[in-house]
């Protein structure tokens, strides 16, 4: 593949560009985004030129998706006449079913394969973008059959998901939307909780300088948009409801036990998952 086409050049995307070429890719990087980002992404040196949507579709050997959700989704239903034949179409959404679905009903004269590659920060945009960001951290594709990822076209997507340091994993879409409601979407909203709780309870500043890093470190995520939420949220209530509804269970349990022997037990539980976490 020669050519490379970035579809939404914000902290994901400029991240991807940025990986490729430190990873060797001597192709084209084109990006499609709002002038801003293009201008960002340039000064980054993430992105060789920019191109309106048809264009740049039509000459991509790669068009990578790293919009929002919504507009992932209204992408993939005017993409479809503008793509080269034997292309290849991936994306960096939180959830899957909903574009994979769509990818399904619209996208025809070549392949889709859904992608999520679990990188970011709590701060967006193509100036934030590191070659680094995906290196290490886990980079789930979502076929909807096995098959697709024996294209050549998909070989070659894994082999530099590979070069850029993502460790790779492959789930169906289902099963990645159910599994990302605990590892990530819970995560967020528990620390989104956790921060709004502590604003409605406490007068800052004085009070609120009575801390030590670990209410800074457990509300961090709390730092994201909720404009980068907003889709995710739709996208995946039912798994996010679900996910809510066993938290809000553990913690009716740890406010029941907050006198018993039961709790010691709750602390190793917890401390054992965040032992592995940090191995």
């Amino acid at each position: 593949m020669d050519t490379v086409a970035i579809v939404g050049v914000g902290l994901i995307g400029a991240s991807f560009g940025l990986a490729l070429k430190k990873a060797g890719f001597k192709g084209l990087v084109i990006g499609v985004s709002s002038e801003g980002a293009i201008r960002d992404a340039r000064a980054l040196g993430a992105i060789d030129e920019a191109l309106p949507l048809p264009e740049a579709a039509a000459q991509a050997d790669l068009i990578y998706l790293s919009q929002p959700i919504g507009r992932i989704l209204e992408t993939l239903r005017h993409l479809d006449p503008w793509v080269r034949p034997g292309a290849l179409i991936t994306d960096a959404g939180s959830t899957k079913r909903a574009i994979v679905g769509a990818a399904g009903r619209h996208i025809r004269r070549t392949q889709f394969l859904g992608g999520h590659p679990l990188a970011g920060k709590e701060r967006s945009g193509a100036a934030e973008g590191e070659a680094d960001l995906f290196r290490g951290r886990a980079y789930v594709l979502t076929p909807s059959s096995p098959g697709e990822l024996e294209t050549p076209a998909a070989r070659w997507l894994v082999e530099w998901i590979g070069r850029i340091g993502g460790v790779l994993y492959t789930l169906g879409p289902a099963e990645h939307d159910r599994v990302v409601s605990f590892t990530s979407h819970l995560a967020q909203l528990a620390s989104t909780a956790l921060a709004a709780t502590v604003a409605e309870h406490l007068s800052p500043p004085g009070e609120l300088a009575i801390s030590g890093p670990g209410l800074a470190d457990t509300t961090r995520l709390a730092l994201s948009p909720y404009e980068v939420w907003r889709d995710i949220l739709e996208t995946n209530a039912d798994c996010i409801d679900a996910a809510l509804e066993a938290f809000i269970q553990k913690l009716e349990s740890l406010r029941e036990n907050l006198r018993t022997r039961q709790m010691r037990d709750e602390f190793r539980s917890a401390a054992a998952l965040a032992a592995r976490l940090r191995r």
